[in-house]
Order: structure tokens, then sequence, then C-alpha cells
């Protein structure tokens, strides 16, 4: 795509606050796009969608949990039911196996729910790959969840098998479900680990298997509870079963009640703003490492401009700034 390709920023943030369904992918895509051009381009889309409702509207779900404990299908059981109730979703699903030049890969373990997505006006789903981040989530993820905000109720991203330390969604969701499988040992693994303090709702996937899935809830319970744990949230527990589409709706009711506790507490634009800040210092520090950071004074100084102008923005004036100290050097 050449740079007069390349969509204007102003008329398709427009389109996509209109909330049109061609404009969101087309958002998506230039997100994606790694030309020069396209980079300054997503900068003016994401300043462009940076209002009120970026900080204070809508509902960014993370969800994580070990590979086998049914997050996708747990996720679309979670779909179905916010759909039922009139809400639109946006879904972000990390996939390792998918690929950018083929268009996306495998989402939600079903081809199917994606041509079924085609017919909802209500629901949006994208696939992207991981690109061997070892987070769980691709760079890409935060901005790209910034611009699904932007018209959907709820977005969703879920990530790939999480492993010990990959935490990465924790800079990202409001609200983050770690799902889990019962009679795991992986399970306990991570309980004791640093996993342990990222979520803020627990399920218990397979709740239909009885008893392996109560012991696993009650494992969880008596380790969830930490003094560094968010005072005024109580971490609850829930057994959940995505193939009997039990447990959901109650799934759901804490999903509601932890956002109203962020906007109660005045914390939900806080946490958001802190999520782009942490993006752009990783951005920085994974295209120019640690040598670059310095070149614009450490963190200390980034953390200073950024308070001071659109993140976004000053992201992309940040690079160039210490593209132009490399060139100077040469």
């Amino acid at each position: 795509m050449t740079q007069a390709q390349l969509p204007d920023p102003e008329q398709l943030a427009a389109r996509i606050l209109r909330g049109e369904r061609s404009a969101v992918a087309s958002g998506l895509n230039l997100l994606d796009n790694k030309l020069a051009g396209a980079r300054q381009r997503s900068a003016h889309l994401l300043a462009a969608l940076a209002g009120e409702r970026a900080l204070n509207d809508g509902h960014l779900i993370g969800v994580t949990g070990p590979p086998g404990a049914g997050k996708s299908s747990l996720v679309s059981a979670m779909i179905r039911q916010w759909r039922l109730a009139g809400r639109t979703v946006g879904v972000l699903a990390v996939d390792p196996s998918s690929r950018p030049e083929l268009g996306g890969g495998a989402l939600l373990g079903d081809r199917i729910r994606i041509k079924n997505a085609a017919h909802d006006e209500g629901l949006f789903i994208r696939s992207l790959a991981n690109r061997n981040q070892l987070g769980g989530v691709a760079t890409e993820v935060w901005p790209m969840s910034w611009l699904l905000l932007a018209c959907f109720d709820v977005v969703v991203v879920e990530t790939v098998g999480v492993g010990q330390t990959e935490i990465d969604i924790a800079e990202i969701g409001d609200t983050v479900l770690y799902v889990a499988q019962p009679a795991s040992g992986d399970t306990i693994q991570y309980l004791k680990s640093g996993i342990i303090e990222i979520p803020d709702i627990f399920a218990v996937n397979k709740s239909d298997l009885g008893a392996p899935a109560h012991k696993t809830a009650s494992e969880i319970g008596r380790s969830a509870p930490r003094s560094d744990r968010r005072d005024g949230w109580d971490y609850p527990v829930c057994l959940v079963s995505a193939t009997m589409n039990t447990g959901i709706q109650q799934l759901h009711g804490h999903f509601d009640r932890h956002r109203v506790f962020l906007a109660d507490a005045r914390l939900l634009g806080k946490l958001r703003t802190r999520h782009q800040s942490g993006w752009v210092l990783r951005v920085l520090k994974e295209e120019f490492g640690t040598f670059g950071i310095e070149l614009l004074g450490g963190y200390a100084e980034i953390g200073r401009r950024l308070e001071e102008a659109n993140q976004f923005e000053e992201c992309e004036r940040l690079r160039q700034h210490i593209i132009s100290r490399f060139k100077s050097s040469d």
C-alpha cells in the first residue's frame, strides 16, 4: 500500500465512531501497517479517537489462563450472553497460529464463528498473531483495543495460553478474567507465581465435572486474597461451563460489578491512561532499546512529556526524535 492509498485518519475516525464495520477493519489494518507513513497516520487516528469516551466508556476485558482451560469456548458463551442483552462486542483473539498475510487464522477454535459474526452488525472479531511476544499479547493489541473501545460496548482480548510470567494482559484490560481448568496441576503452579496478582475475576470452566471443579475453585479462593490487592474488591471465583452454558450470567454480573467499582472509585480513566503510557514505553524500548530511552532523557522525562500531550501522537514524535538522533550520530 502506497502513501496515497493510506486512509485519511480524521475521516476514518469519524466513520469508526459511527460504528461502521468496514472502517473498523480499515483502522485495524492501518494500526498493523509498519510503513513509516502508516505509523504517522495511525498516531493521528488514535489521537482523533482519544476523547472522553475512550477514557470513560465501554468495558475492556482481558481473558487469560493456561492452554486447555477452554478460554475460547467460554469467550463464545460470553459473547452470546452480551448480544442477547443488546450489547455490541469487539473481540481481539491473539492466536499463535495466525498469519497477517493470510488475513488472520483460526479464531476461537472455530472458523464457523467467523462466518456467523459476519452477519451480526453488533459483533466484530479480529484474530492476530502474538508475534512471539512472551507476554501473551502483541504490542499492537493495546492501540487496537483503544480503537474498538471507540465503537463497541464491550471489548474482549483473549490471549494465547498464558505461562507463569506472561502477564502483559494486566497492562491492557480494565478487568482481567483468569480461566482455570479443574484438576490441573498447572493451575496450582500459576497460583504460586506472579499470575495470581493479575486477575480481578476467576472462572473455573468445565464445572460439569463436579468435584474436581469445586476443589479447584476452593484452592483458588484460598490463594486469591492478598495484602497487595485493591481495597473494596472481593476477587470472586465463578464456577462455569461453556459447553453447558451454566454460570455465564453470574460471570457477567461480576464483570458489570467490577466495571461499576472502577467507575465509582474514579479508577477507570486513570487505569487506561496508565496503560497508554506503558504502551508508549514498551514500543520505544522494543524498537530502540535502553539506549533509545536514555536519548530521550530516561523514563521520568518521557513520563513528563506524556502527561503534557496526546500520548499516541507524542509516541510518534519521540520515535522520530530518536531516529533523528541516530542519524545525526552516523
